[in-house]
């Protein structure tokens, strides 16, 4: 199972094996990583499982399609390099993605 590894505000970081398939946001919730709320399980519905991605990762990972940019613009303080966690799906591809929860969700 690939790794991911999830840093929160404050640098603090947990690697988890997340089963191919998986959701990086699916991860986090089965592994408790805290700052992932995911109040809508992944619909697309809301922000709060945007994610800062490692700019290394950016190209590697499928483009954000329209209406996950338009999510990610109701996010907290989005930037470049914010996707949201329910959008990337893992694979082996992605192993060693490192992603940063925001300092609050939306």
């Amino acid at each position: 199972m690939p790794k991911i590894t999830y840093k929160d505000k404050d640098g603090i970081s947990k690697t988890v094996e997340v089963e191919n398939g998986l959701s990086v946001m699916e991860g986090a919730i089965q592994n408790e990583v805290p700052g992932i709320d995911a109040d809508c399980g992944g619909a697309m519905a809301c922000a709060t499982c945007h994610v800062y991605v490692e700019e290394k990762w950016l190209d590697k990972l499928p483009k954000a399609d329209d209406a996950e940019v338009d999510m990610i613009d109701m996010a907290h303080e989005p930037k470049k390099n914010s996707r949201l966690s329910c959008q990337l799906i893992v694979t082996d591809e992605i192993e060693g993605l490192i992603v940063t929860t925001p300092v609050k969700q939306s």
